[in-house]
């Protein structure tokens, strides 16, 4: 499976250490240079940089189709429009992305795309972590990760983890 990411499921996983989920899932993460700036550069010390700079199944790509990204660039940061960017060049079978509005035009251009809340579900489909509840806890917060209300108990319902549905 050929998965690119952004830069939020990246730092987000990292900060509640459940980053393996991703390799554990998908295999190796391909992710933009933009991405890997905005990681080991701009996040340098913080979660993930280190993993992102060192773990064997990450692996960054330059984008060529530079006229893409400068029209992404109108509604999206540098990350968001390369990681599409990328996708598209690719011929991805998934985009990781949180950024609501990165995820409608990801998928305007006939990409999937999940989130960091789908990997969580994913995984614990897959039986590889026990419980949704206390990571989504931990990711609100110590990563500072915003599921509003209907949302956060929606993705509960969909695990049988929600008691009061």
């Amino acid at each position: 499976m050929r998965v690119v990411s952004n830069t939020s499921p990246i730092i987000n996983l990292a900060n509640v250490g459940q980053l393996d989920l991703l390799n554990q899932l998908y295999g190796d993460i391909i992710i933009p240079q933009a991405v890997f700036h905005e990681i080991t550069v701009m996040g340098a010390g913080q979660a993930g940089a280190q993993e992102v700079k060192t773990w064997s199944w990450f692996f960054t790509h330059t984008v060529q189709n530079t006229t893409l990204v400068n029209s992404l660039r109108l509604d999206l940061d540098a990350g968001e429009a390369e990681a599409i960017a990328l996708a598209l060049e690719l011929k991805a079978d998934l985009l990781l992305m949180d950024e609501r509005h990165g995820c409608a035009m990801a998928q305007q251009m006939n990409l999937m795309c999940s989130g960091i809340l789908g990997v969580l579900v994913k995984a614990k489909h897959q039986g590889l972590i026990a419980f949704v509840k206390p990571i989504l806890d931990d990711l609100i917060s110590t990563a500072g990760f915003w599921v509003n209300n209907a949302l956060y108990h929606h993705i509960l319902q969909t695990v049988s983890e929600d008691k009061s549905a």
